[in-house]
């Protein structure tokens, strides 16, 4: 059934932080600006209504977008990030004005009355040049069929032109160094004291084999180094550190720091070449002298480890056909760099692929959702429904470098809520695909949600780890995602060999309706962006989980407005104080759970588990913990200042074990003070760091 608006009372405040967030992640920037004059939407509103738009937009929007509409907070609804999105020639008044009213503001689509979404559009289009006329705009008036009109494109300051997928960038920057070889990928996980993947190690494991830091002394941790980044945006990056150095990124900017003490040793900042998608960037990967990442406006870069030097860049997406920037960390192995685009819910088709290390250039593709005659392509029944399919890859991959298979989780399909307008299965959304790593090809795939109606991406295809099962040693694989359930996988059989609900679930098989349908998890629930942990002398995997339900809400109808989130539909999370997070420990031979640790608020944290038997991970509101891997005992917590949704890593320098944990902001969805992004490091002090 449908919640009551008044349940949203509690969180109303911070909602006002994040109401149009929805609609603002699918605004991409452009070098645009709204014509001030002559616009087509001159006229479709009076004076008088756009006052009252204004008064709306002060109580529900002004603290995230500011006063004027510049930003704050969050992205600016005026001039170019307007422009970008519903200045294309494209959409119509009616087009912002469906969005608006199907939904925003986040967690209480329709709490406005449909007049007061009205006005704030008027508001909206008269901020960005349109003039008032004399009649109002109402939800019946001719002028909703009217275009919004921007004046015509810049050309980008550093190509001349609009940038396309293949254009590449070169310099003649020699890589200073060679580190880590791909021999020293290989043997990440068992011979480095370095952290040299996002999630250390191509199997995903997470785990480190230093017991400097271990139960006896642990309570002596002390933050020894804070290195404050200044980006607002969602943190989520997991840092490597290789050779010494630690490289982190943000949005726009690339960043090498000394390991041992934070001090910046070079800093790479990048001008956005189009439009832009998601702001939030998880990592880089390193190989042969080499850091590489994605950016948000559909660009693959390369840059010299040691100097930071740019050796080349291509683009890689067309971001005009909202295909999606990126947002995960690549997986570089032999000469390839593995990685796909973000953006189910802007009608993407999705897709994985490989490119060439040395120049960036395209090797081999997958499509996520297959093309017509392509396998998979069965399972969607209503051909045209494959162009607007979802199925994104923002979420880390694992790598057999023995078998050269890459595990790639796969996100939701499209739309999300309205499942009539994709019938069939709707391979490869939700699901763990298997590929050779050299050629792209499909070995094989586990779908773990059927055509998916709940937003339930799949987020971890790791990690790959062996454990004995009835006396044998069998290579196995986890992958879990939003649908809060862990399954464990035989990589040779194929096969399941157990599942383990890590959160909360109800009605799950159940789809959404009109009148709204409560279910756990809700689209903020189960494993998020950063997966298990496996301890191979516990025999445990370690995974945090988000308990928040929600009703889900289908739409009369799965309109697609192009660029704009395409959900079919709207979700409406409990209130912030039902939500709370676990961290389940699981034997990792029979799948029973050994421990639970409850946390008041989700856990979105990465996990970290070491030979000392210690499991380091962090609390949303900023604390971060180290815990008994044998009994889930907390032994140490220590709050950083920022809110915990990104990387814990530890390593070894010079002897010297550290943890550093990223700390930053949460996507305003989860409902908690903003806080900027930084790398806040830990240490034992020099008379506690024996081992013992």
């Amino acid at each position: 059934m449908n919640i009551p608006v008044a349940a949203f009372k509690p969180f109303r405040t911070i909602l006002a932080t994040v109401v149009f967030a929805l609609l603002l992640c699918s605004i991409f920037f452009s070098e645009r600006l709204v014509s001030s004059a002559n616009s087509q939407a001159d006229g479709a509103f009076t004076a008088g209504q756009a006052a009252k738009g204004a008064a709306v937009y002060a109580k529900s929007c002004a603290a995230c977008h500011g006063q004027k509409l510049e930003g704050s907070s969050s992205t600016a609804l005026v001039g170019a990030s307007f422009a970008g999105k519903w200045g294309d020639g494209k959409h119509s008044i009616d087009d912002l004005y469906f969005v608006i009213r199907t939904q925003m503001p986040y967690g209480a689509a329709g709490t406005l009355t449909d007049q007061q979404y009205l006005d704030v559009v008027a508001f909206m289009l008269q901020s960005n040049g349109s003039r008032a006329g004399n009649k109002m705009l109402t939800g019946n008036s001719p002028a909703l069929k009217t275009m919004i009109a921007a004046a015509p494109a810049k050309p980008s300051s550093e190509t001349g032109k609009k940038p396309t997928a293949g254009e590449s960038k070169t310099t003649p920057a020699r890589v200073t160094n060679g580190k880590p070889t791909q021999k020293e990928l290989n043997a990440a996980h068992t011979a480095s004291t370095d952290w040299l993947m996002s999630n250390h190690d191509y199997g995903g494991q997470r785990f480190v084999d230093l017991k400097q830091i271990n139960r006896e002394n642990v309570a002596s941790l002390k933050m020894v180094a804070k290195y404050d980044i200044g980006d607002r945006n969602p943190f989520h990056n997991n840092p490597v550190v290789s050779n010494g150095l630690m490289y982190i990124t943000v949005k726009d900017s690339t960043i090498a720091l000394d390991a041992a003490t934070l001090k910046v040793q070079w800093k790479y900042d990048r001008k956005p070449k189009g439009k832009q998608g998601w702001p939030m960037n998880r990592g880089v990967a390193v190989k042969d002298g080499m850091v590489v990442r994605g950016t948000h406006d559909g660009y693959l870069v390369a840059l010299d480890a040691a100097t930071g030097a740019l050796v080349w860049e291509r683009a890689l997406v067309d971001m005009t056909k909202n295909e999606g920037g990126f947002t995960m960390a690549p997986v570089i192995f032999e000469n390839l760099v593995i990685l796909g685009p973000a953006g189910s819910e802007l009608g993407v088709k999705g897709w994985v692929g490989a490119f060439k290390l040395s120049n960036g250039e395209p090797v081999w593709k997958f499509n996520t959702v297959p093309d017509h005659g392509e396998p998979g392509s069965e399972t969607w029944e209503k051909a045209d429904a494959k162009l607007l399919g979802g199925g994104a890859v923002w979420a880390p991959l694992s790598l057999d470098a023995d078998a050269g298979v890459v595990y790639v989780p796969v996100a939701n399909p499209a739309p999300d809520f309205y499942g009539e307008a994709r019938p069939g299965a709707n391979l490869y959304t939700c699901a763990m695909v298997a590929l050779d790593a050299r050629t792209g090809k499909l070995r094989w795939f586990y779908q773990l949600v059927p055509h998916d109606e709940h937003d339930w991406d799949t987020t971890q295809a790791s990690p790959l780890f062996s454990a004995t099962i009835a006396g044998k040693t069998r290579k196995l694989v986890a992958t879990a995602g939003k649908d809060g359930l862990m399954h464990v996988l035989d990589r040779e059989t194929h096969k399941q060999v157990y599942e383990v609900p890590v959160t909360t679930r109800l009605n799950t098989d159940v789809p959404p309706t009109r009148e709204g349908l409560r279910a756990c998890p809700g689209v903020l629930g189960g494993v998020q962006w950063n997966g298990p942990a496996f301890n191979p002398g516990t025999n445990m995997l370690y995974v945090n989980a988000v308990d928040w339900c929600a009703t889900f809400v289908k739409a009369a109808d799965a309109r697609y407005v192009e660029g704009a989130m395409y959900m079919g539909g709207t979700v409406r999370p409990e209130p912030p104080d039902k939500s709370h997070g676990w961290l389940t420990a699981i034997d990792a031979s029979t799948g029973a759970v050994r421990w639970k640790y409850e946390s008041p608020r989700p856990l979105l944290a990465a996990v970290t588990a070491t030979s000392a038997n210690l499991i380091f991970t962090g609390e949303l509101l900023g604390d971060f913990m180290a815990l008994d891997g044998k009994t889930g005992e907390v032994l140490y917590r220590s709050n950083t200042g920022g809110r915990l949704n990104g990387g814990v890593v530890t390593y070894s320098i010079n002897g010297k074990q550290y943890i550093a944990v990223a700390a930053g902001n949460a996507n305003g969805f989860w409902a908690v003070p903003p806080a900027s992004a930084a790398i806040v490091l830990f240490s034992l002090p020099n008379d506690s760091t024996a081992a013992r």
